[in-house]
């Protein structure tokens, strides 16, 4: 084989594969974020939701307190 009909080959090969990547490419892009088999425009069904209406009366931490105290070492602050 002559090194002419080498370079035609090789690049009959890449703009094949140049395509096929493509066409793939095409295919695989019409479910973005994994929407699965839900069609454009479909509306998706979560099922039922609850929400409470009343306000909780108190607080649920009013404040913070450490498990643990430790004291200063010397050389520490005033």
């Amino acid at each position: 084989m002559k090194p002419k009909q080498l370079k035609f080959v090789a690049a009959g090969i890449g703009a094949g594969a140049a395509i096929a990547m493509g066409a793939l490419g095409a295919t695989f892009a019409d479910e973005p974020n994994g929407a699965g088999n839900v069609s454009k425009g479909a509306e998706f069904t979560l099922g039922e939701t609850t929400t409470d209406s009343a306000a909780p009366t108190e607080l649920a931490t009013t404040f913070a307190t450490p498990p643990v105290t430790a004291e200063k070492p010397d050389g520490f602050g005033p």
